[in-house]
């Protein structure tokens, strides 16, 4: 075996000797964070190598060199598929490899003179191990392309504060600054040395700009590719902070508190929340979308608003094993889905004939009308679900006593829910009823093992009355006028109503 061989494999055998994989749950936690350090720097310096053998195969597989190339020798028809075979590794991983490796490695003229190398700042703190292979193609990827149009003194002088930023050496990074902030320092280099190639970087963005919806599915999901300019990006991703972000302790301090957690890699302090932040942009997408369906002036589809139909059979439907097929989407919809969209969009019965033929067809049935919707808005004010902060013209109507069971399409029996929580409110644990023509929720065990029911109500003109309630009639009991029935409220405090006649009482979800 070759000695250079035998002694990286030696290596390796004596890593694994030295620390098995299945040692590192018994380390305590100071001696976790000095193993992951150690690890890091022992990974830097293999990644230099990977790297730089990875260029010189790509240098000895180059075009020119035709079958007399080490790729070619080797009956592969490009360095990534020699590299592949060889390495295991994804072509992705072995492209960036080959990119860094040659922005590092040192060159040669025409004439065969000996050039540093594109980056030799970079490369020298690479295979020193101060710096790890993220780090470097941060550097190199985002100054790479100026070197047709900035001056080589200038990209030098970027390239040693970058390297000096990595290394903790810099004026301004008293600390090493990982690969994302070096990226982010790269970039306001880029803009500054060449702020012409801003316009024309956005250009050639608007051209590859795309949203486009795939047909074949993904783990049962339907896949959608998006790429977008990153101002948008920026609308975007301030538009669902604004949305998911954690509910903030209402310290009297205020923000002399110090918190600075990030919001982006966090969820949402909601009772119960367990989705994560994608899933939940998914849902916040979600509503977004039937929201402006129902926005005035949204352009019609076949005379009206945007709407998804779909079909199911009625017995199917009345025995609870309805399967639905939507228009434009080939996959069947469960049972679930089906009586969701039911409980938001109603239904309209359609009379088929055993040859198809259409037979009779019924008006729509069971949706609640826009004044409906307004007057359920102005009652609950969003989402019921305590701590889910949708607002409520992005939620859906929700039967609370669902209409296949009697339950009318009455403002008593339907509550505000968001798309998820409408979602998965048979499967949730939380349950809804309607006491005399309001909201009350009862959250699951799991979540408060007592399980009262308690009023859910968001609207703030509500709220601001039975703050003002209990801040001026603490100790005097509001007087009602004689035989009217009271109840107590949230704040303890009483609050006269008149008790609708219709529907029940309780109706309960």
């Amino acid at each position: 075996m070759d000695p250079t061989v035998e002694a990286l494999t030696g290596i390796a055998d004596a890593i694994a000797d030295t620390l098995p994989c299945d040692a590192v749950a018994g380390l305590d936690d100071d001696r976790l964070l000095a193993v992951v350090r150690a690890v890091e720097a022992v990974g830097r310096r293999v990644d230099a190598l990977r790297v730089t053998v990875a260029a010189e195969v790509a240098e000895r597989s180059r075009k020119p060199l035709g079958s007399a190339g080490l790729a070619a020798r080797c009956g592969c028809r490009t360095p990534a598929e020699l590299l592949q075979r060889t390495t295991l590794a994804s072509a992705s991983t072995l492209y960036r490899r080959v990119a860094l490796g040659a922005a590092v490695r040192p060159r040669v003229s025409l004439t065969g003179d000996p050039l540093p190398a594109r980056f030799d700042r970079v490369g020298a703190a690479f295979r020193a191990g101060t710096i790890g292979i993220d780090t470097a193609s941060a550097i190199t990827g985002v100054l790479g392309p100026l070197h047709d149009r900035v001056a080589a003194d200038s990209i030098e002088r970027a390239e040693e504060e970058l390297v000096a930023a990595a290394t903790g050496t810099g004026p301004d990074t008293p600390v090493p600054a990982g690969a994302d902030e070096v990226r982010s320092i790269a970039l306001v280099w880029q803009a500054f040395l060449d702020p012409d190639g801003v316009e024309v970087a956005e250009e050639e963005a608007m051209r590859h700009r795309i949203f486009s919806i795939g047909k074949r599915l993904h783990r049962g999901l339907v896949p959608m590719k998006l790429l977008v300019l990153p101002e948008a990006a920026g609308r975007v991703e301030k538009f669902f902070d604004a949305h998911l972000t954690p509910a903030q302790d209402h310290h009297p301090e205020g923000a002399a508190t110090g918190d600075t957690t990030d919001a982006k890699d966090t969820i949402a302090a909601v009772p119960g929340e367990t989705r994560s932040r994608d899933q939940q942009r998914h849902d916040v997408f979600i509503a977004l979308i039937d929201t402006l369906a129902r926005t005035p002036g949204t352009p019609q589809v076949g005379g009206a608003a945007p709407t998804v139909l779909v079909t199911v059979h009625a017995d199917d439907l009345a025995q609870g094993r309805a399967v639905g097929f939507s228009d434009g989407v080939d996959t069947p919809l469960s049972a679930t889905t089906v009586e969701q969209m039911i409980c938001t969009g109603g239904t309209q019965n359609v009379v088929l004939a055993g040859n198809g033929r259409i037979l009779a067809l019924g008006s729509p049935e069971r949706c609640f009308t826009p004044r409906q919707r307004r007057a359920i808005t102005a009652r609950d004010g969003g989402c019921i679900i305590p701590g889910c902060p949708i607002p409520a013209t992005w939620c859906e109507i929700h039967h609370v006593l669902p209409a296949a069971e009697g339950g009318p399409t009455h403002t008593d029996n339907g509550v505000l829910l968001c798309w998820f929580h409408h979602r998965t409110i048979t499967t949730s644990g939380w349950c809804i009823r309607m006491h005399h023509g309001t909201p009350q929720v009862q959250p699951p065990p799991w979540i408060d093992p007592n399980s009262e029911w308690r009023p859910a109500n968001k609207a703030r003109t509500t709220l601001t009355h039975h703050l003002r309630q209990r801040t001026t009639r603490a100790s005097i009991p509001s007087p009602a006028p004689p035989g009217s029935p009271r109840r107590v409220n949230r704040y303890g405090g009483g609050v006269a109503f008149r008790p609708s006649p219709e529907p029940p009482e309780v109706l309960r979800t």
